[in-house]
């Protein structure tokens, strides 16, 4: 349930078989239930577009790791993000300054309001050429709830990436219906610990089995 590359492997094979990261320097990976769009199966559904509308206004740009600056501003709106999503401290200051200073980040997608100018939003991802983009952090004004932003910079990261001509783009795993979320795109698929399946009835028939279990992965 474990996988280390070796030299001839990159990230992206390990991926594919099933893993995902388990450190940000992406030299040890765990094996999980996880999800990912194919995007050559991509297309914007009515409910996509739905989103799309709510952000409408706000711009995306693709920025690479070097080019981006871990400001004080950016550091104090990430942490505070942090703490209130995932509760005081749980991403202390270290941790943030790590996560910004790892393998894991190869580039970055900025959300900025037309409007006013200001940055409300930074999705942190692993894009590995053609093959894979890892969508992994997302920090966001949450000021912009209503418009469903968090939702609005998944579905624009999938949207431009599509376009881009990337395989799959990963979303992180799937172990509760609070995740399901991330299904909500055509070419979704999620790995089983077997293969990847397109079948989410499958996926939800394990989230249900799952609530008369421990809180633990099955792999734990």
């Amino acid at each position: 349930v474990w996988a280390m590359p070796e030299p001839n492997e990159t990230p992206a094979d390990i991926f594919t078989a099933g893993f995902l990261p388990s450190s940000r320097q992406l030299d040890r990976f765990y094996l999980c239930r996880h999800v990912r769009i194919a995007l050559d199966q991509f297309e914007l559904s009515s409910e996509n577009r739905r989103v799309l509308r709510k952000g409408e206004g706000i711009q995306v740009e693709l920025v690479p790791r070097e080019k981006f600056e871990f400001t004080a501003k950016r550091r104090e709106f990430f942490k505070s993000y942090a703490d209130v999503k995932f509760g005081w401290d749980v991403m202390n200051y270290e941790r943030l300054d790590g996560l910004f200073n790892s393998p894991i980040i190869s580039h970055l997608l900025i959300f900025t309001d037309a409007k006013t100018g200001q940055e409300v939003g930074v999705a942190t991802l692993y894009v590995e050429g053609n093959t894979l983009a890892y969508y992994y952090y997302a920090f966001y004004d949450l000021n912009y709830f209503s418009r469903s932003l968090g939702m609005y910079m998944m579905t624009s990261a999938a949207e431009l990436f599509s376009g881009r001509g990337i395989k799959h783009l990963y979303l992180g795993t799937c172990y509760s219906v609070r995740a399901l979320y991330k299904t909500q795109f055509a070419g979704v698929e999620f790995f089983n610990g077997f293969c990847w399946s397109h079948n989410l009835e499958e996926l939800k028939y394990l989230l249900e089995r799952d609530k008369n279990r421990s809180n633990e992965h099955l792999l734990e």
